[in-house]
């Protein structure tokens, strides 16, 4: 939970409306995180309109308290997280959605894995070939920022870049799992905007990646973990983009070269999957890199990304202070 303490001087506590959720009656749970982004609450959505405390239902049964990580909530297994939520939805205080104060819904995975160039059409707009095996690089957890959190414009960034990816959250470790188990691995997906330095990704730092992609701030997340029966079809949802309102990005996962099967099996053949660990799947066309004339963002810039059936998240960019810290 370190990586929390180091955004929380620096960003605002976004507010949950309407905007953030689909409007469909929630049959599976949805969790998240809200409250006080040091002393997070685990809740679940109930309904279309309030959130229950999962966080609450544990201590009335006597269970530890996990200190809001929803990496440990995960670790529980999929049969005790749905019993939790339950239970929540049943007995536990509830808050209406709108005026909570949503965080990011995973702020301690050990592992955050990025897939490159997974839509067809994202290829096709960089006149690159399709790749054949799934392209890996990471970012930090420390990257990770909550829907209405600053986005940071860092002195250090001229072409600071949109990707909305479609990101899952495993549930449950793994190892040289198959195509056909990957499934009983998910816990669910939740919306990234994986915000790109172009510049340091493409252009400096001997154009390894990862300066590029893992500044403070440079993951949002949210708004929730949406469990896998929630939606109708992961493989045809649309995705995308608006910066200042203009759409920008406007896909379909049904694009994606590499779905979640795919991609948690390659994965789990080189390194061990564990609950909590955030895999984004990769952009669609439209990013700002490969237009002409390229479009970077500034500050005040509003950026809203969107996946449908999961939810939209919003953050405004700022100019980054340069201040020290001890």
């Amino acid at each position: 939970m370190g990586s929390r303490s180091q955004q929380t001087r620096n960003f605002s506590t976004e507010i949950v409306s309407s905007s953030h959720f689909p409007h469909i009656a929630f049959t599976m749970p949805r969790f998240m995180l809200f409250g006080d982004e040091e002393s997070p609450t685990i809740g679940v959505v109930v309904g279309t309109d309030s959130v229950a405390s999962i966080s609450a239902a544990m201590a009335a049964e006597g269970l530890p308290d996990l200190r809001g990580s929803m990496r440990a909530f995960l670790t529980l297994g999929a049969d005790e997280t749905h019993r939790l939520a339950r239970a929540a939805t049943l007995n536990a205080p509830r808050v209406p959605l709108a005026g909570c104060a949503l965080l990011a819904p995973i702020y301690d995975p050990q592992k955050v894995v990025c897939v490159g160039m997974n839509y067809v059409d994202h290829c096709t707009e960089q006149n690159i070939p399709v790749p054949t095996e799934p392209l890996l690089f990471s970012k930090f957890a420390s990257a990770i920022a909550r829907p209405g959190a600053d986005l940071p414009l860092a002195p250090e960034v001229g072409e600071l870049d949109w990707e909305v990816e479609l990101t899952i959250v495993i549930g449950k470790r793994a190892r040289r799992v198959s195509e056909a188990d990957a499934m009983q691995y998910v816990a669910g997906y939740t919306v990234a905007h994986d915000v790109s330095a172009r510049d340091w990704q493409l252009k400096k730092n001997g154009g390894q990646w990862l300066v590029g992609k893992t500044l403070d701030g440079y993951l949002p997340l949210g708004p929730a973990i949406v469990t896998p029966e929630e939606l109708s079809d992961v493989r045809n949802l649309g995705i995308r983009t608006r910066v200042n309102g203009e759409l920008v990005q406007d896909s379909n996962t049904r694009e994606m070269v590499f779905h979640t099967e795919a991609v948690v099996a390659w994965c789990s053949k080189f390194f061990t999957l564990l609950p909590g660990d955030v895999i984004c799947t990769g952009t669609p066309p439209g990013v700002g890199c490969f237009r002409t004339p390229q479009w970077w963002l500034k500050a005040g810039d509003v950026v809203e990304v969107e996946i449908d059936e999961i939810g939209t998240i919003s953050n405004t960019v700022v100019a980054e202070k340069l201040t020290s810290k001890l």
